[in-house]
């Protein structure tokens, strides 16, 4: 059971951090944004799937 919690982690951290660099930003904040991402786990993807996805692009004009 742990081993596919770990697998669907990866596999939505990949598609976020993909998400995040097709986004019509500025590079430093995608690079920005990817690190929060990655770095907090399933927090960081509850946030952005939830919320900041929809807000990325006024943060980051």
């Amino acid at each position: 059971m742990g081993t596919i919690i770990y697998i669907a982690g990866i596999v939505l951290s990949v598609l976020a951090v993909l998400d995040i660099l097709k986004k019509p930003i500025s590079t430093g904040g995608k690079i920005i944004t990817a690190v929060i991402v990655l770095a907090t786990s399933w927090i960081g993807l509850l946030v952005y799937y939830l919320y900041a996805k929809n807000h990325l692009t006024e943060w980051f004009k």
